[in-house]
This record gives C-alpha cells, sequence and structure tokens, in this order.
C-alpha cells in the first residue's frame, strides 16, 4: 500500500486547488453577485413583448461573457450600469458573441424598464375606475389590473402585457 503522507496534501489545500476555491474565488463570486444584481434590479424594473425576460437577459449576459466580464473588467463595482460601461469600453477584446450578446440584453432590459414605466401612464384611468383603493404606482394596482376586471381598456391591457406582466 503507498499512500501519501498526511503533510503531502496540505500544500495541495494551501495552494487553492480545492474544489470550493476554484468555484468561490473572488473573481467567480464577484461575476454571480454581478449577475443576482442584474436579476434583483430586473424584478422591480419594466418589459416589452419585443424583448426577453429580465432573468433570460442576466442568464444571456453570464452565459456569452462570463469570462470576459471576469477579463477585462476585474476590480471593477459590477452594477448593470458599470458592467454595460466597462463591456462598452472593452469591447474591442470582447469574443464575438458577448459583442453580440450584450448589446441584445442590455437593450432587451431597455425596452422592458420604458415598458413597465408606461403601464402606470397608460392604465391611470382604468386603475381609478377599477382598482380604487390601489395606491398609485404600486403593486397592487396590477394586480388588481391582472385580476381581470370588465372593461379595462384595450391600451392598458396591451401594456401590461407588453410589460410582461402576464
Amino acid at each position: 500500500m503507498n499512500r501519501r503522507p498526511a503533510g503531502s496534501r496540505k500544500g495541495a489545500l494551501a495552494k487553492g486547488l480545492t474544489l470550493g476555491a476554484r468555484f468561490f474565488s473572488d473573481g467567480f463570486m464577484k461575476l454571480v453577485r454581478s449577475i443576482w444584481l442584474l436579476l434583483a434590479l430586473a424584478v422591480w424594473a419594466p418589459a416589452s413583448a419585443e424583448t426577453i425576460k429580465f432573468e433570460d437577459s442576466a442568464g444571456l449576459l453570464g452565459a456569452s461573457c462570463a469570462k470576459d466580464i471576469e477579463t477585462n473588467c476585474r476590480g471593477v463595482n459590477l452594477d448593470p450600469g458599470r458592467m454595460k460601461d466597462c463591456l462598452y469600453r472593452n469591447q474591442d477584446s470582447l469574443s464575438a458573441q458577448c459583442q453580440t450578446d450584450y448589446v441584445r440584453a442590455f437593450d432587451a432590459i431597455q425596452k422592458r424598464a420604458a415598458a413597465r414605466a408606461a403601464v402606470t401612464k397608460m392604465c391611470e384611468r382604468d386603475v381609478a375606475k377599477f382598482c380604487a383603493g390601489a395606491q398609485k404606482g404600486s403593486g397592487e394596482a396590477v394586480k388588481c389590473l391582472l385580476a381581470g376586471p370588465r372593461g379595462v381598456s384595450i391600451n392598458c391591457n396591451k401594456a401590461v402585457s407588453e410589460a410582461g406582466y402576464r
């Protein structure tokens, strides 16, 4: 039986060769936190039928640009605005897939945010008429409109759908 002395494994652990060290390194965790931040902002931000879901945008960005973000944006506090700026500044060194997908992902997020902002304006009369107890601009108003009161205007229904609430 050829066994290594217990001390020889210590060197491998000290060099960071453990599975945990690989997956929980600072660079990897910054990327994960950035994607979660993007998702968190997407949850309350607005959608459009022409766009993809916020979660899908963040997933696309993570899948296409993870290596590029870690290489080119190391040390940058990666909130969505700074991430977009970093990728834009470094677009010459990004992979072709990341160049294509990051523009698409951020464009989709921007369109979805605009569509959700439009719901407040397009549904203002409907909320006053059918959801009198709901505060203007609150989630209660959207929940009320989604409950399906009869007579909601076509424009309001379209805005709610384009915003991704249905």
